[in-house]
């Protein structure tokens, strides 16, 4: 995690780091590649190539291993590259002062670390880098028109994006895309000869164009593009299909492990099989299509194909790739939600879904739509396990099981991993019961589903536990919001609701949740504010205590003494400390940093404990859920392993059973558990306002 105001400087944010190489200085000559910014500083190219891919194969492990609902699903082994060096088909290199072209160094801060002598890249793309390498350097010292951007200084060229094209029967050739910021750029002119000088120096670049950095924008390449020189796009053929490779557009970094992605992909869908002595053609939707290749690849194979893809330039290059090579592909530029939306309301069959999402996997609403569709099998491809093990727990909760996962080493010498998993339609898992006697049952639930049905979602707690026995009645005795995971109650009768309402809402009784909260906030306090319900204003007043702070932000144990519609989230907010992850009350820019860098889907609150006097054993009751395997990643991937150790021993992240007699709730007792809160703290009274979207 870092700090919530933006950074100063380049003005390149954080998320950059999505798609440059964090690595230590006296490292970064010897590996280029995405994402190494998470290998804990040990450089994986030092290790011998078979315990290289062990080490992935247990990333996969342990994303999924935090998952209960994963517990069974088997990871292979990893399928290894070959050749694991100058295998980098494209490269996106930041330029900065001093001649400099490379990669941001590990830890932040934005230094840029040169990389003229990198093992992975490819030699035709690392050619072209060297001469571009020169020319900055030169342009820099002439104020010519490469100079590098310099924040408080000139210059306007900011990164170059490099993508090497083979069209299968010819030599290859490379693709450039100079990164400028737009504010600078008084004309094109020079640019432009700039251009056609580099092509004249390198011919194997086949085009160049202009990227049109904006502001401060953390994202590398802008949203327009602008040919100045040679083609607008170049065949590319990977495996059994060619695509029309453009400036700026995705590819796999390893060009054999992305025939593999294919071929495996074609093998788990059973495309080419035979039924009736005929082979059977598929109905496949491709989502997040990028270029077309896999939906090429499985057209090839014998499927009709129906892909999707946000990015509308994309779209008539594989139309026009399909067009070429006479298959069935219908491709269509739209949003994934949007689409899926649509084909829900028309009812459209697909026989397979293949989905190939960014690293920060499907949202939450795509993995709802997609479920409506009823697609018996769903083939997801995915480059962060982290992402990938949320989504397919999601899944679960939504009706499919997972049979397989195969990793391959997709980007060698880093610890990155892609992996392919196989989801097939089932029933929806059950929710973990926590606690239950004959008249209740406490379960666990999970994010992005309701307590009760709601429309817009697929199923619901409540629909889940009624699956369990003895409880086809179930009715909820308190609810949580979607966003929320943790503890419900549920009487298992319409009978038994109403005494069970008045047990958990006595004085004796208490709910905890563990909350991320933007910033650092005071060590403990109080929050007092009427908030609105139904169109009255009612008291309500909320308890905290900062258990931690990880990168700049606060790990809170909350208290909510009334039980207000989002009490937690809107009092933590009128402080100026909202949760994160809450797009409704809470920090925009800080929620779009977490979703990107830390997998973040999803507000970050739990209900980790209820506590209650039962009415017939007069017994105080302490049942807790641990904290859930999404935020304890999020956890993870902001601070290492350092806070989720400090917070286990703390005993703040919830146990897997049932205590009884805990200390007093108003207790100034502050050992043992960190969820033991005192009543004592200070209180803070925010300005009064209306709350009428209550």
């Amino acid at each position: 995690m870092h700090p919530p105001p933006p950074r100063s400087g380049s003005g390149l944010g954080e998320s950059d780091l999505l798609s440059g190489l964090g690595v230590r200085e006296e490292d970064a000559e010897r590996v280029a590649c995405e994402h190494a910014d998470r290998c804990g500083g040990c450089p994986v190219i030092a290790l011998p190539y078979g315990e290289q891919l062990a080490l992935k194969r247990g990333r996969v492990v342990q994303s999924v291993s935090r998952y209960p609902a994963l517990e069974l699903v088997y990871t292979e082994p990893v399928h290894p590259a070959e050749p694991i060096r100058e295998y980098r088909t494209r490269a996106k290199l930041i330029v900065a002062p001093g001649g400099k072209l490379g990669l941001y160094a590990k830890g932040g801060g934005h230094q840029v670390v040169d990389i003229p002598r990198c093992q992975v890249v490819s030699p035709i793309v690392a050619s072209v880098a060297a001469s571009l390498r020169a020319r900055i350097v030169r342009d820099e010292a002439e104020g010519g028109p490469l100079a590098p951007f310099d924040p408080n200084g000139s210059g306007v060229l900011r990164a170059v994006d490099l993508r090497e094209v083979r069209p299968g029967d010819g030599e290859a050739r490379v693709l450039v895309t100079l990164v400028v910021q737009r504010d600078r750029v008084t004309e094109r002119a020079p640019l432009e000869e700039a251009a056609r000088a580099l092509a004249a120096d390198e011919p194997c670049v086949a085009g160049v164009a202009l990227n049109f950095h904006e502001g401060e924008s953390p994202q590398i390449l802008g949203s327009e593009t602008t040919i100045v020189h040679g083609v607008s796009s170049a065949p590319d053929r990977i495996g059994l299909a060619t695509h029309e490779a453009t400036y700026g557009s995705f590819v796999q970094a390893h060009r054999g492990q992305a025939e593999r992605v294919h071929a495996t992909v074609i093998d788990l869908l059973g495309l080419g099989r035979s039924r009736h002595g005929k082979p059977e053609r598929l109905k496949v939707l491709d989502l997040y299509g990028g270029s077309g290749a896999i939906a090429l690849a499985l057209a090839q194979a014998g499927a009709d194909v129906h892909l999707v893809e946000s990015f509308a330039p994309a779209i008539a290059h594989v139309e026009e790739a399909a067009r070429k090579a006479k298959l069935p592909v219908l491709a269509e530029a739209a949003d994934v939600a949007s689409a899926l939306r649509r084909f829900a309301e028309q009812n459209a069959e697909f026989d397979a879904t293949v989905v190939n999402p960014p690293r920060r996997g499907m949202s939450p609403l795509a993995r709802e739509l997609l479920v409506r569709l009823d697609v018996p099998i769903v083939a997801y491809v995915s480059c962060d396990p982290d992402t990938l093990a949320r989504d397919l727990d999601h899944f679960t909760r939504l009706g499919y099981g997972i049979t397989t996962l195969r990793p391959l080493d997709m980007v060698p010498l880093t610890d990155e991993v892609e992996t392919i998993a196989l989801l097939r339609r089932s029933s929806p898992a059950t929710p973990k019961v926590m606690w239950e006697d004959e008249e209740i049952l406490v379960v666990d639930k999970g994010a992005h589903e309701p307590t009760t049905q709601q429309g817009e979602y697929a199923s619901s707690l409540v629909a889940r536990a009624r699956r369990l026995p003895g409880a086809s009645d179930a009715v909820p005795i308190h609810r949580i919001d979607v966003g929320t995971s943790g503890l419900v109650m549920l009487a298992k009768g319409p009978d038994v609701a109403a005494k069970w309402q008045a047990v958990l809402t006595a004085e004796s009784a208490r709910k905890i949740y563990v909350a991320g909260a933007r910033g650092v906030t005071p060590s403990k306090g109080a929050i007092t504010r009427d908030l609105r319900e139904d169109g009255k204003m009612h008291p309500a007043r909320t308890r905290y205590r900062r258990l931690a702070v990880a990168s700049g932000h606060s790990v809170l144990r909350v208290v909510p003494e009334h039980g207000r519609t989002h009490q937690i989230r809107r009092h933590l907010a009128a402080i100026g400390h909202p949760v994160l992850g809450d797009d409704r009350y809470g920090h925009a820019p800080t929620n779009r940093f977490f979703e990107e860098k830390n997998a973040l889907d999803r507000t970050f609150l739990h209900c980790v404990r209820l506590e209650f006097i039962h009415p017939r054993t007069q017994q105080r009751l302490i049942i807790e859920a641990p904290m859930p395997g999404d935020l304890r990643a999020v956890l993870e991937r902001t601070s290492g392993p350092g806070t989720l150790r400090f917070l286990d021993h703390k005993n703040a992240l919830g146990q897997s059973g049932v205590s009884s007699l805990p200390p007093p709730p108003d207790s100034h007792h502050d050992g043992g558990s960190a969820l033991d809160i005192d009543s004592s703290t200070r209180t803070i009274r925010p300005e009064m306002v209306s709350d009428d979207d209550a």
